[in-house]
C-alpha cells in the first residue's frame, strides 16, 4: 500500500530569513564602545586613585574586549552574506550611528591592546583608521542620495566625521606623533562645526523625545580633545577642554529628565561613551593639575559604571532576545 507523502507546509511570505546573525544590528556597538571606555578609565583610576587596584580595569577590559570581537564578527557575518547591506544600514540613524561607533570602539580596542602587545594594537588601530573612513564616506554617499530631511546635522555626526580624535589614544603611546598632531588639528574645527550648527538648529527647533539622548554625544569630542591635549603636551587647551567637560555635565545633569523624557530605546546607548569618556577627561587633566579633577574623576567614574552597565546591559537583552534589529529597523539579509 503506497503511502501518502507527508504534506509540507510552505514558508510564510514574510517569514524571517534563516541563518546566524542575518539581522545583526549596528546599535549593538554604541553600549560596547561605553563598555570599553568605562574599563580604559578603570585602569587609569589605578593610576590616578589610591584606593582603585589595577586589577578591576584589566578584568572588565578583558571581557568588553571578548564582546566587541563578539559583535564585531557577529555584523561581518551579515556583511559576508551581502556587502550591500552596510549601505542599507547607514541609511537610517541607528545604523549610522552604530556603525560609526563599531569603528571608534577599534580605536579604544587598540588602546586596550598597546600595554600587551604593540603590534596588535598597531593593526588594530590601523584597520580601524580603514573601517571609519569607509563608514564615513558611505556616510556621506547615503545623505546625499537620501532624502533632504536626512541631511540635517545630528550628535552622530560626531561619530562618523569626528571619531578619528580617539585614534591617538593608541597612537601616541605607539609613537605616532605626528599622525595624531594631525588627526587633532583636522577634527578640531569639524567638531566646532558640528557644535555650532547643533545649537542653531535646537534654537530653532525642539529635539524629539525619542531623540534627546543622542544631545549627550555633543560631551564625548569635549572629552577627547582634552585627553589627545594632554597626550600631545597642549597642557592649556587640556585644561580648558576639562574644565569646558565639567561645566558641559553639570548642564547635562540639570536636563537629565528632559533628556530621558522618551521611552527607553537603543539610542540610550549614547549615554553610555560620553559618561566613560568625562571620567578619562578627568583622570587625564589630573595628571596637570590633581585637585579637583581626580575628586570629580573619582566619583563620576563610580557613577557612571551603574549607569554604563545598566544601559549596555538592557541593549544586550534586547539583542539576545531578537527585539533589537526590528527596534533599529537594521538591514536583513
Amino acid at each position: 500500500m503506497s503511502q501518502t507523502p507527508p504534506r509540507i507546509m510552505p514558508k510564510p511570505f514574510n517569514a524571517p530569513p534563516q541563518g546566524l546573525w542575518r539581522a545583526t544590528p549596528p546599535a549593538i556597538f554604541p553600549p560596547i564602545m561605553g563598555l570599553l571606555g568605562m574599563g580604559l578609565a578603570w585602569r587609569q583610576a589605578g593610576n590616578i586613585l589610591p584606593s582603585a587596584p589595577n586589577w578591576i580595569g584589566e578584568m572588565i577590559l578583558g571581557a568588553v574586549s571578548l564582546l566587541y570581537i563578539f559583535a564585531v564578527v557577529a555584523y561581518l557575518a551579515k556583511v559576508a552574506r551581502r556587502p550591500s547591506v552596510v549601505a542599507d544600514d547607514l541609511r537610517i540613524l541607528p545604523g549610522r550611528a552604530g556603525l560609526a561607533a563599531g569603528a571608534d570602539a577599534g580605536f579604544l580596542f587598540a588602546a586596550v591592546l598597546v600595554p600587551y602587545s604593540t603590534d596588535a594594537a598597531k593593526t588594530v588601530l590601523v584597520l580601524s583608521l580603514v573601517a571609519l573612513t569607509i563608514v564615513a564616506v558611505l556616510t556621506i554617499r547615503s545623505l546625499l542620495i537620501g532624502p533632504t530631511e536626512q541631511r540635517r546635522v545630528t550628535p552622530a555626526w560626531h561619530l562618523a566625521f569626528v571619531g578619528y580624535i580617539i585614534a591617538p589614544l593608541s597612537a601616541v603611546p605607539l609613537g605616532w606623533i605626528g599622525l595624531s598632531q594631525i588627526i587633532f588639528a583636522t577634527t578640531l574645527p569639524i567638531a566646532a562645526a558640528v557644535w555650532i550648527i547643533s545649537a542653531m538648529q535646537f534654537a530653532r527647533a525642539d529635539v524629539p523625545p525619542p531623540l534627546r539622548p543622542l544631545l549627550a554625544i555633543h560631551i564625548a569630542p569635549v572629552s577627547l580633545f582634552g585627553i589627545v591635549a594632554t597626550l600631545l603636551g597642549y597642557t592649556t587647551l587640556a585644561l580648558a577642554f576639562a574644565w569646558i567637560g565639567v561645566t558641559a555635565l553639570i548642564v547635562y545633569l540639570g536636563a537629565i529628565r528632559y533628556l530621558t523624557k522618551g521611552d527607553f530605546s537603543a539610542l540610550w546607548g549614547a549615554f553610555t561613551f560620553p559618561l566613560a569618556a568625562f571620567a578619562n577627561l578627568m583622570f587625564a587633566a589630573a595628571t596637570l593639575k590633581p585637585m579637583p579633577f581626580r575628586l570629580i574623576g573619582g566619583l563620576e567614574l563610580v557613577a557612571a559604571t551603574l549607569v554604563i552597565t545598566y544601559i549596555a546591559v538592557k541593549i544586550m537583552q534586547l539583542w539576545t532576545r531578537g527585539k533589537l534589529a526590528k527596534a533599529t529597523n537594521a538591514a536583513v539579509v
